[in-house]
């Protein structure tokens, strides 16, 4: 590989994980404000417990947003290229992550504050489900044929740098102000401030070249006028695989990330202060993972790792009352690096997973459909769901909500492997194609 090959390798590399770790630095920092923040600030009128179920509410419209999301950008990635589509992506979650800062709170604005609130969440959504997709088909489009996983990886380590650097600030803002001030005004300088990260993701993005993979398709005029149609008339089967493929990977996240930090400050006695930094802890086994993952995906096979570690996560269901719900500083550091140690496993060798199956004129569409409509099954009402299962049984149950989710999994997984072996090319038709 040349210099300027090497360069430019290192530029989609940086651009992939650059615009990823923006959007989900975007993203968390409005799931920590939604547990410590916003059910005082916009929902006060309610009790404690239903304050927090409210603003969970919020939380999961940005992923009933997201396929809506994958389909418009997924459309524009597939038609008009993936470079282009991506600076879009990046610009709609930031700019709604900036406003979500400067909001009106409900003693200000009333039952507007709330409303505003959710469509901010809805903008956020819509931007995250574009850019997952483009940004991994950035990294795996560019990747040599034996280091698909690896280059696939990039974009997945924004997840736990993202959600490292949102806590990182949420924490120090927390030792550097009071709760009142906090409240007052401390909540909303992550928002603001991540208009310095949109600005450099964006001066990344537009310095890089469309993949080959896309300019292939166009030189072979292999696009196709509505990539969502082709997809839903074409590959279904393969876009309801990928949807409960990835299932358990977001049950799992926003069990360790959402739920725990509520859970373990309202009924386990944690303090915010305490319980943040137990999370950064079980994160950096997150962000290790992944690398470690994506290696072995390109040696024993993707569909493998993610069989095990789906297998593991099964397992790891069953530990939620001995470790999380015992309530003890070791029990729950060991509950947080064992979980999102499995969330790196699962997640490192998934975005390579969901998109190489799909041609590469529906790839954009396919890949982030599956990806975000598993968020809605697996992540939107994890936070809800698993509050109410713990109020009324008991963690425990919080656990075998997360088991079952692995089973559904695991089967989906063991179906795409299948497809993969056994499934003949499928080839568009020329009403598909671009004339």
């Amino acid at each position: 590989m040349t210099g300027s090959e090497n360069v430019s390798t290192r530029r989609v590399l940086f651009a992939s994980l650059a615009g990823t770790t923006i959007e989900f630095f975007d993203f968390y920092i409005y799931a920590t404000a939604a547990v410590l923040v916003f059910p005082q600030l916009f929902f006060p009128s309610a009790d404690a417990t239903t304050a927090t179920l409210q603003s969970f509410a919020t939380f999961s419209i940005a992923f009933f947003a997201r396929p809506i999301g994958a389909v418009l950008f997924g459309h524009f990635g597939d038609r008009v290229g993936r470079k282009a589509t991506l600076v879009a992506a990046l610009l709609t979650m930031g700019l709604a992550t900036i406003a979500i800062g400067l909001l009106p709170t409900y003693a200000t604005a009333g039952v507007w504050a709330p409303l505003l609130l959710a469509l901010c969440r809805f903008f956020q959504g819509l931007g995250l489900g574009g850019e997952w997709g483009g940004a991994v088909l950035l990294a795996t489009e560019n990747a040599p044929k034996d280091k698909k996983a690896w280059f696939g990886m990039f974009p997945q380590l924004g997840a736990p740098i993202g959600f490292l650097c949102s806590t990182g600030v949420f924490l120090a803002i927390t030792e550097l102000l009071t709760d009142q001030q906090f409240l007052s005004f401390g909540w909303r300088i992550p928002f603001i401030a991540s208009a310095v990260l949109v600005f450099v993701g964006l001066y990344v993005r537009l310095r890089i070249s469309e993949t080959p993979a896309f300019q292939k398709a166009i030189e072979k005029n292999e696009r196709v006028r509505v990539p969502l149609a082709a997809v839903l008339s074409r590959h279904l089967w393969l876009l309801v695989l990928g949807t409960f493929g990835a299932l358990a990977t977001f049950v799992l996240f926003y069990l360790m990330t959402v739920f725990a930090l509520s859970w373990g400050i309202s009924d386990l006695g944690f303090t915010r202060q305490q319980f943040l930094p137990i999370q950064m802890i079980g994160v950096l086994f997150f962000g290790l993972t992944i690398p470690l993952s994506a290696w072995l995906a390109d040696r024993v096979g993707r569909q493998t790792v993610l069989l095990w570690a789906t297998a593991l996560i099964g397992v790891f269901g069953l530990l939620f009352e001995p470790l999380f719900g015992s309530g003890s500083v070791v029990g729950v550091v060991a509950f947080m690096v064992l979980g999102l140690a499995l969330m790196g496993f699962t997640y490192g060798p998934l975005g390579t997973a969901l998109s190489e199956p799909f041609p590469v004129g529906v790839r954009y569409t396919g890949a982030s459909l599956a990806f975000n409509l598993a968020g809605i099954f697996g992540a939107s009402l994890a936070p809800y769901v698993a509050t109410t299962l713990a109020t009324k049984f008991g963690v425990q149950a919080v656990g075998l909500y997360l088991t079952a989710a692995s089973i559904i999994t695991f089967l989906a997984l063991w179906g795409i492997s299948r497809h993969a072996r056994g499934a003949p090319a499928v080839s568009l038709t020329s009403q598909e194609q671009t004339g």
